[in-house]
């Protein structure tokens, strides 16, 4: 079975994210909310579908800034269930601004979204899920897995042989500083 390093190099929305993004660690509040989101937006739908519409999502999203999305209320709502630029699901439309306003917690509590996951790392998939379950919504164990893995909290974004990790891992990605 093909892995992503092997189908999305050369791809014109795959290619870049898997060479430049996908893996790498991030640590700004509205990349790790933009991962986030796209990341629960993709459940049950590609991740093609899910880079075609990224700049939809920053559009309608208020460029990912967060203190923006977790004041959205009725109209905001409302707004983004008739956007066809996004996934329109009130499911996810809620979990976002939901989301949104946990983050914003994250910051009195531990400093910001990316000190919260340092806080907890390095921790297995299992215990992850669960605290991803337990801190935001619509956050299942293959979402939960996915955005981990494409920050470099756990391992599996590439296979060693391909360029991308060699680049990822010049960044020292969480999952690469647990081992050492």
């Amino acid at each position: 079975m093909p892995t992503y390093c092997d189908i999305a190099p050369g791809h014109p929305l795959h290619g870049p994210y898997h060479d430049h993004e996908y893996g790498f660690p991030q640590r700004e509040e509205s990349v790790l909310f933009e991962r986030l989101l796209l990341e629960i937006n993709q459940a049950g739908l590609s991740w093609e579908t899910m880079l075609r519409k990224r700049d939809g999502f920053r559009a309608a999203y208020s460029g990912f800034d967060v203190d923006k999305v977790a004041r959205y209320g009725d109209k905001d709502r409302a707004r983004l269930m008739a956007d066809a630029g996004i996934i329109r699901n009130r499911l996810k439309v809620d979990a976002a601004i939901h989301n949104a306003q946990v983050i914003r917690e994250l910051r009195k509590s531990h400093g910001g979204f990316a000190e919260w996951l340092d806080a907890h790392h390095p921790l297995d998939k299992a215990a992850w899920v669960k605290l991803f379950k337990k801190t935001f919504r619509f956050t299942g164990g293959e979402i939960t897995n996915e955005f981990l893995m494409s920050l470099g909290y756990l391992p599996g974004a590439h296979h060693e042989g391909c360029p991308a990790f060699k680049r990822a891992a010049r960044h020292k990605p969480a999952w690469m500083r647990r081992q050492a």
